[in-house]
């Protein structure tokens, strides 16, 4: 037992902690929604945040490639190395997809040669996603500007996704302030009947909330940036497989091995 002076004993020391496994998740330096992802989290998982520095520049095109930055994010992973996560996440979904399929991929093995055991981008997760869900027709809801949606129809397009839809919110900065009614109304605006999936890009973008309604209105899935990062860090990490928010829905969690 447990003794402390003025403190009454514990009369049953309660086992554990119970083992822990560990995420490390690098985030832009303005991400406002780290307790978005923790929300994706289920019990047992220890999600490890760090960031990049401050860049001094609106949401757009010239900041996104100075995030994709190999010799920060190499930095940032070695920063929580000491903890042993099991996989490094890249929380980022336009840093990830302004430079193509070739710079997400470059970027995830960045991290691997910083010493991540796994590591995977928000851009790449999107795509492991549609993977796995079979679909192929895509709308997108972005908080950017034209430029960066575009550079996100371009990304989808070259991994062999058609995007039949688009709307955006022309956003360069305090992305996180953006609320759940605008989100959804957004959501509505690029969804098409064509579309398979409305997929809502950016991290910093708050979504958790509305993703099951949305979902019911529209009738088909609708997956957001943290969302799928969540998720595809949980599935390297070997984890995937446990309870998760909204596993009830039409959702990838659900179809994912």
């Amino acid at each position: 037992m447990c003794h402390h002076p003025g403190v009454s004993a514990i009369k049953q020391v309660p086992a554990g902690p119970d083992p822990q496994v560990g995420i490390g998740m690098v985030c832009p330096f303005d991400m406002a929604t780290d307790r978005e992802l923790w929300r994706w989290m289920p019990e047992g998982v220890s999600l490890y945040f760090t960031r990049t520095g401050f860049l001094d520049a609106p949401v757009d095109v010239p900041l996104c490639r100075e995030l994709n930055d190999h010799r920060q994010i190499a930095a940032a992973v070695r920063s929580v190395l000491a903890v042993d996560p099991r996989v490094v996440g890249y929380a980022c979904a336009s840093g990830s997809f302004v430079d193509g399929v070739a710079g997400a991929h470059a970027l995830s093995d960045c991290m691997r040669a910083a010493g991540a055991r796994a590591a995977v981008t928000t851009s790449e997760a999107l795509l492991q996603a549609l993977d796995v869900m079979a679909i192929g027709r895509v709308a997108i809801a972005t908080p950017y500007t034209s430029a960066l949606t575009a550079l996100l129809g371009d990304f989808l397009a070259e991994s062999g996704r058609q995007v039949v839809a688009d709307a955006e919110l022309g956003r360069d900065h305090e992305i996180w302030t953006i609320p759940y009614s605008r989100t959804c109304e957004l959501i509505r605006a690029a969804d098409h009947p064509d579309a398979e999936a409305v997929f809502v890009s950016c991290t910093n973008l708050w979504t958790y909330d509305i993703l099951a309604a949305m979902e019911a209105e529209l009738g088909k899935p609708v997956l957001s940036a943290n969302q799928v990062t969540a998720w595809a860090a949980l599935r390297a990490a070997g984890v995937v497989s446990r309870a998760l928010p909204h596993s009830d829905r039409q959702l990838l969690f659900a179809r994912a091995a």
